[in-house]
This record gives C-alpha cells, structure tokens and sequence, in this order.
C-alpha cells in the first residue's frame, strides 16, 4: 500500500484560504498543452501559493518532458528550480510551507536543501514579503478589508493578509518584468470588511484573476468560487469581462464544491478556467455534477448572467423567445416597506406585520416604503433560498424558496421577506403562488440564485403570466414547447413544493 501525498493530509487554512488537492491542480495542469513539458524556457508562476502543489507537479512534469534535452538529472532539476519555477506565497507560513514542498526545505539555500548552493537566500524562486494595506474611509483601497478588524492594532508578528501579489508593487514589478508563459493557482476567495458585526465579507479573488492578466501569460488557469457567474458582491463588472472575454478557452464547473474540494462548502461552487491570450473562439464548458460530466462548445455572453446547464441554456432560450416581461419587472427589492430584519410589531396598530418570529400589530405611520402595496394582496417569500448555499438534496434537487406566503391587505413584511407581487384581488395572488410554487418557475430562478439569496435579478428569466388563472406545470411545459429531454432535466433538478402557504 503506497504511503498518502502528504499535501492530501493538510487542513485547510479557512473556507477562504483553501489548499489545492494534488489532484485537483493536475486537471488543471493537463489543460496546458504538452509542448509546454518540454521547453527549457519556459517560465511557470503562482501567484498566491500556498502549499506549493502547483509548483511541485510542475517540476515533475518539466522533469520528465526534458530528460531529452537536459539529459543529466541533477542538471535538469537546478534548471528547472533556478530558472523556470516561481511562487509569491501569501502569507509567511505558506512561504515556508512552499518551499518545504518546492526545495525539501523551508530554507532554500539550507544545508537540507534538495539542491546546493543554487540559491543566495532562503527565499529560492518563492517570494514572500509582509505587505500593507492602503487605509482610505476606514477600508483597503485594494481589497476591501476592514481596517478595524486588519488594521495598524495588529502587531508585527501578526499575519495581517495584505497578499504581496495584490499590495507589494515591486514584486508585481518583478513579476511583470520576469514574464511568464503560465500563470496558475488558486487565490484567497474573500476578506472580512467589517460589516454585520465582523461576519461581512467581500470577495476578492477576482482581483488576483485581473491582477494575473496583467502580467501578461500566454496561459492563465485558475480556480475560483463559481458564483460570479449571475451574482456576487461587486462582481458585475468582473462577470461582463469574464463573459465577454473570447480567450477563455475552456471552463471547468463543479456545481458542488465537495467535488473537487473534499469536505469544503464553498456557496455556489467551484470553478476553473484556462485563458490562452492568443487563443479568441467559443468556449469549452465541462459541468460536473453527482460525477456525471456535460461538455458542450458555448458562447459564454449568450445572457448577462452565465447558465450553467447546456440543456437549461436550452430551455430558457425557448421561454426567452417569447419576448414576454420578466417578472423581476414586479418584484420588490430587499426591505419592501423600508423595515429592516430586526424591526417587531408595535403594541398596537392598525395593520399586521409579519417578521422572522410572525405576526403582529403595527402602525400605518412607520411604514417607510411602498405605501401604495400596503392596502393590496401580497405575494411573499423568505429572501433565503431553501437550500443551504445554493447546494442541492441528496437525490441532486433544489427546493429554491424557503417559504411563500399570500398577505392579505393591511399586512405588511420586514426586510426578511420580499414581495414577488401585488394584487387588487386575492385570486390573482393565489394565481401567482401556485406559479411560483411550479417546478417550471424554480427551475428558471434556479439559473441565477446559485447561492443563498433570493433578490428581484433571481427572477429575470421567469416570464410574468396571466394570472387570472392558476398555472400548472404540464400548461407552462406546452406553453414553451419543451420535450421530453427538457421536462426530464427539470423534474431531475427541482423537488416538488407542496408546503407553501
């Protein structure tokens, strides 16, 4: 029995800070061409090492593509350590650990060393330095990060995760200056900003995929969460470059993170990609999901959002076609009446107010918003999806809404809830829930919301009906013209919804 890869064994550093399967960084190695193995001048980097997995599969695959040209073993390796192989670590513990994994030693010119005497220092080719960040209104101007929580109170000797590849401008100069034909790695995915009581975070890998561009690789492969894909915190101009981009070249989509990181729930899923700069055509889309593998060619701008499903992609053209108004048109933004999660029922009052514990009295006066809906047939639902970040039940379905409600006029809804519709007449309402409540409609939300929040852009894709009549799903699937593959995919992704109310 052989002994376990030692850097299978690593816990990870957080949900955020993930360390990369060497399995995981070989699929995406393979996506390289192989002529890449046998070219002595070939200059590889990551960026944001961690456990230098990246670096060390590298070696052995130039190890083995140039035993012809660099016969000599011991000459082969300190060329290819010396001059092809570089990492900028992320924070000073994964530097030592990089190079332990790189050099066989945290010390590169070390006595340990795998090679001696081809470094001047300890550093070898895996840079590290303890940037900082650049303070402006109380956050990082680069990342985000919150200068309470990451700020100046922090001491030296305390890791303050202002990521040298992000912060440090001379050693993005000199990797800039060095010029790599692949960049590769897995960078950090979120800082804390200090929001909502220490817990809000703001995501940052797409910095390091801009910042990686930058440098100007013919290769770039990276792995990042998935869920840029239709959301995702100031990721709209990140999603419009990257669906728009024709060098990506193809796309590797987990739409379970465990897949590819064993016991790690990352919202959304999981993603790699390959950009060959010289390359501009479709794109190459594997989705992987319960094992089973989809690779279809794809335009990835074909909508604002990316669908993952070549047959969902399918599906919504055909609803699309239509050219009938989106439902995101009707629905309310978050806090629908201007009342925030934590307001409750007053003593008295002349209307009801339903809150995360359930009912009350309230005050007409301290309704902020939406004065207009208060008198009116509501339709509401938990802002929350159903499903635990976005992830689907054992048998592979999501339920996507949590909860549906019909309000009654005179009652209203914290921020908890949003309103999907607003009717004179309490039939309509109920229409419109027994709509939502179809496995046709939360399939098409299903397409945006591949994370825990339901918002009015979830709905951009579910076509508003008439609803002075109640819908079914064998009238919505005839309505569109779906087949029998198309209807399957639904009823195989969405479980039924039988407890609204």
């Amino acid at each position: 029995m052989s002994s376990p890869d030692i850097l299978d064994c690593l816990a990870n550093l957080s949900s955020d800070e993930v360390f990369t399967p060497p399995k995981l960084a070989n699929d995406m190695l393979d996506l390289l061409p192989s002529s890449l193995w046998r070219n002595p001048n070939a200059r590889f980097c990551d960026p944001f090492t961690k456990s230098g997995v990246f670096l060390r599969e590298i070696v052995k695959r130039l190890d083995a593509g140039l035993a012809d040209a660099i016969p000599d073993k011991d000459e082969r390796i300190r060329h290819i350590l010396g001059r092809q192989v570089y990492g900028v670590a992320i924070t000073r513990l994964t530097a030592l650990l990089a190079r332990r994994t790189l050099y066989c030693n945290k010390d590169a010119h070390g006595s340990h060393a795998a090679i001696q005497r081809l470094f001047r220092d300890e550093c070898g080719l895996v840079a590290y330095s303890r940037s900082s960040h650049r303070w402006r209104n109380g956050a990082c101007e680069i990342c985000g990060a919150s200068e309470k929580e990451w700020g100046a109170k922090r001491s030296a000797d305390v890791e303050n995760y202002a990521y040298p590849f992000l912060h440090d401008e001379r050693i993005i100069k000199m990797a800039e200056e060095l010029g790599f034909d692949v960049v590769i790695g897995n960078p950090p995915y979120q800082m804390s900003d200090g929001s909502g009581g220490g817990v809000g975070a703001v995501p940052i890998y797409q910095l390091f995929v801009e910042q990686a561009k930058k440098l100007g690789p013919r290769y770039l492969v990276m792995v990042i969460p998935a869920r840029w894909y239709s959301g995702g915190r100031g990721l709209d101009s990140f999603r419009d470059n990257m669906l728009n981009d024709d060098s990506l070249r193809d796309l590797v989509d987990y739409v379970d993170s465990e897949e590819c990181f064993p016991g790690v729930d990352v919202a959304g899923g999981i993603c790699y990609f390959l950009r060959d700069s010289k390359y501009h055509g479709q794109c190459s889309v594997t989705t992987i999901q319960g094992g089973n593998r989809i690779k279809a060619l794809r335009r990835l701008n074909e909508f604002p959002t990316f669908i993952r499903h070549p047959i969902a992609l399918s599906i919504v053209k055909k609803v699309i076609a239509f050219g009938e108004p989106s439902a995101s048109s009707i629905v309310s933004s978050q806090k629908p009446f201007g009342l925030r999660t934590y307001v409750t029922p007053d003593r008295d009052g002349d209307l009801i107010l339903r809150y995360n514990k359930g009912t009350g009295p309230f005050k007409r006066k301290n309704v902020s918003d939406k004065t207009e809906w208060v008198d009116k047939w509501k339709v509401i639902m938990s802002y929350l999806t159903a499903d635990h970040a976005g992830r689907a039940d054992s048998e592979g379905k999501r339920k996507i809404f949590s909860s549906l409600e019909v309000l009654p006029p005179k009652t209203i809804c914290t921020e908890t809830y949003i309103v999907v519709g607003v009717f004179k007449t309490k039939n309509e309402a109920h229409n419109l829930l027994a709509y939502l409540k179809t496995l046709f409609t939360r399939f098409l939300v299903a397409q945006i919301a591949t994370t825990q929040h339901i918002s009015k852009a979830s709905f951009s894709f579910v076509p508003i009906q008439d609803f002075s009549k109640p819908w079914t799903d064998a009238e919505l699937y005839k309505k569109y013209g779906l087949d029998e593959k198309e209807i399957a995919f639904i009823e195989s992704m969405i479980r039924p919804m039988e407890d609204a109310r």
